[in-house]
């Protein structure tokens, strides 16, 4: 095996090989920097294990008569890693709870999210139309798990859930630290995102007090909101769960499961 020479040490990774057509142009190529910009995916933090003059070298040996297959280097040329970023902070635990906890996480952390109904619209009838809305789950200190709104009903939105209260609201990872700190794309798999269902109805006079804790603590400039736009409190009644959190598909938790969870510090 060739030493890393002057290169970097990759700790922790994920490697493919790359195609023929790539192959090639790494073969042809004598510039360090351009070598991960050929390969398909060029959105992933890089690190070089190896420098080009290896590459070069490895070629040279190759080419020359003489050289038996079992006397060749061992090339790194045909294959290529990123970096993988550390799971957020919940690693001690098993993966379902770390998910529950993400989902808690997502559901406190994000102040906006995107909210789909069936519209009632004429021109697109019974199509999902959407929007994003101001939320919040509790104050700071008091995660429920249950998303309040401070809505209108001259959105066209509320006016579809006054007449079909079944709702899906898409809570991204976007509030929090980690995508930002691994340098990683809002839309990339590995930053997670939470879907919930339900039905949508009105906060009930008991709890409206809380509703504006929870709302006016996270969005302050609302109580100047005009009054004339006859502003109200929602809430959704979560049924379903949904988290999509690294690679792997998305995962279904359980309803009793997501409440009594308590939101990681991811």
């Amino acid at each position: 095996m060739l030493s890393p020479a002057c290169g970097y040490v990759i700790v922790s990774s994920v490697s493919w090989s790359v195609t023929n057509e790539v192959e090639e142009e790494l073969d042809s190529s004598s510039n360090e920097e351009t070598l991960p910009s050929l390969l398909e995916d060029t959105t992933s933090i890089w690190k070089q294990s190896y420098p080009a003059s290896v590459y070069k070298e490895d070629s040279n040996l190759r080419s020359r008569p003489g050289i038996g297959r079992s006397k060749q280097i061992s090339s790194p040329s045909r294959m290529f890693s990123y970096r993988r970023e550390s799971v957020k902070g919940t690693g001690s635990l098993p993966p379902q709870e770390q998910f529950i906890q993400t989902a808690r996480f997502l559901a406190h952390t994000n102040s906006w999210g995107f909210l789909a109904t069936l519209s009632t619209q004429e021109k697109i009838k019974g199509m999902p139309f959407g929007n994003c809305l101001p939320i919040s789950d509790g104050p700071f200190n008091n995660s429920t798990g249950i998303p309040f709104f401070y809505v209108t009903p001259k959105d066209n939105i509320v006016a579809d859930l006054m007449k079909n209260p079944v709702a899906s609201l898409t809570l991204p990872e976007a509030a929090g630290d980690f995508c930002r700190k691994n340098i990683i794309d809002l839309e990339d798999l590995r930053c997670a995102r939470l879907t919930l269902t339900g039905q949508m109805v009105s906060v009930s006079p008991e709890e409206v007090e809380f509703a504006k804790q929870a709302v006016f603590s996270r969005h302050p400039v609302m109580r100047k909101w005009p009054r004339h736009y006859e502003w109200f409190f929602m809430k959704m009644n979560v049924e379903n769960v949904w988290l999509q959190n690294w690679h792997g598909g998305v995962s279904n938790i359980g309803t009793e499961e997501y409440f009594k969870a308590v939101p990681s510090k991811a």
